[in-house]
């Protein structure tokens, strides 16, 4: 064994650090779990080494390991709240210093449907454009923007949900009858 790296094992080792904190709180917001994620974030450096020939742009380099780290979240589909409660009060600020709301909207997150998640992560937690997420999933531009959309509302019915109605206080419609 070498004492020193060839230069593309260096590379990587550089490339690893630079996308770390974004694939581990990209996958951590898609899968709810920290554990799943550092696991699947782990998958994700295998698989790019692995195919690392496949990137001709090393510019393209984030979107490219999203789009890998996405399947490997598909491929580790579980319920996505099992153990988020858990989780979100343990060592969440590591990733997302400062606050509880942050915790309560990584809680909210986990509450809507994956494909409205997968884009409100990557538009405000990770500050991606619509064009670069919409190459990151391989969508059209026109399908973030409406998915945004769609999660933007999906989140503020999680995050405010209607009152419940009190059916005391119910009114009546009451219908008029013709005279004569």
């Amino acid at each position: 064994m070498s004492l020193f790296l060839s230069s593309a094992e260096s590379r990587y080792n550089q490339w690893v650090k630079e996308h770390y904190r974004f694939l581990i709180r990209s996958a951590w917001a898609l899968t709810g779990s920290k554990v799943l994620a550092e696991d699947i974030v782990q998958d994700v450096y295998f698989l790019a080494w692995k195919h690392r020939k496949q990137l001709k742009d090393e510019s393209l380099a984030r979107a490219w390991l999203f789009r890998i780290m996405r399947r490997c979240v598909i491929r580790h589909a579980q319920p996505k709240t099992s153990q988020l409660d858990d989780e979100a009060n343990g060592n969440i600020d590591q990733f997302a210093p400062d606050s509880d709301s942050r915790i309560d909207s990584v809680r909210a997150l986990a509450r809507i449907a994956p494909i409205h998640r997968e884009v409100l992560v990557l538009y405000y937690f990770d500050d991606m454009s619509t064009m670069a997420i919409a190459e990151a999933l391989e969508i059209a531009p026109g399908t973030v923007m409406s998915r945004l959309a769609r999660a933007r509302d999906a989140l503020k019915q999680v995050m405010n949900p209607a009152p419940p109605v009190d059916s005391s206080n119910k009114i009546t419609t009451l219908l008029r009858s013709k005279d004569g």
